[in-house]
């Protein structure tokens, strides 16, 4: 089993990695370490690979069921969800050894910490929750339970996503983002040429205008293109039928 460490400088307090598709039981074509029991997997063989993949953990993560939306999961409302069932797209926590997952094939996981490492935090972003809002709302959840509220003193890393050669979208996207209100930068949409109101997107650019117009400047990650990496990872705009890998952060108990 491999993964990828976040080159950011955070605390000495605070874990992260990401996992790649490599080092689990599951067959073609979510072959092998697939942590997503919502794709088609083998039940079974999903229940393997996520015990494979908490070995490098020091708890159970918070699986979550994300629904491309905004809404962000907290110690106070899972304290009173009674279910265990969490349906959110972003997490946060200030509880050492509570661990916060992302599944992706292609969106972007987004992980954050503040400079004390008393807080993290780990957000789903494809484009429509980007647009909607869900790093904003992480950042909010995530200052209400810092003893800091100061968003300069957040440091966010970039995981694993579609890459900007190879997102290409349609003028609807385009307009979404535009019409948001929020910071888009000209250069997060490139036409493509001899294809009439289709774009290459930049996710990487587009979340980066949204953390930097919410104060956040120490911002890391970003090299990663799931499409091109088959090797290393899923893609569900290159495959269509695929696995999930996780991106993964805690507080050292």
């Amino acid at each position: 089993m491999s993964f990828i460490t976040p080159q950011w400088p955070a605390p000495r307090s605070v874990h992260a990695l990401a996992s790649t598709r490599s080092g689990g039981v599951s067959k073609a074509p979510f072959d092998s370490l697939n942590l997503g029991d919502h794709v088609g997997d083998q039940d079974m063989d999903v229940s393997q690979n996520r015990a494979i993949f908490s070995k490098a953990l020091p708890s159970e993560p918070i699986w979550l069921k994300q629904i491309h939306g905004t809404v962000v999961s907290t110690p106070q409302n899972r304290l009173l969800n009674s279910s265990g069932y969490v349906e959110a797209d972003a997490s946060v926590t200030n509880i050492p050894g509570e661990v916060l997952v992302i599944m992706s094939a292609d969106c972007l996981p987004v992980l954050f910490t503040n400079t004390s490492g008393t807080a993290v935090g780990a957000a789903h972003a494809g484009w429509r929750g980007l647009c909607a809002g869900v790093l904003e709302n992480t950042m909010v959840e995530l200052l209400q339970i810092s003893e800091d509220k100061n968003p300069s003193h957040l440091i966010a890393w970039f995981g694993p996503a579609i890459g900007p050669d190879s997102f290409e979208v349609g003028e609807d996207v385009v307009m979404a983002f535009k019409d948001s209100g929020l910071p888009t930068p000209l250069k997060a949409f490139k036409l493509i040429p001899h294809k009439p109101g289709k774009f290459l997107a930049d996710i990487y650019q587009l979340a980066k205008a949204r953390l930097e117009a919410s104060g956040v400047q120490m911002i890391f990650g970003g090299q990663h293109c799931t499409v091109k990496d088959q090797e290393q990872f899923f893609s569900y705009r290159r495959d269509g039928e695929t696995g999930r890998f996780a991106s993964a952060i805690w507080i050292e108990k």
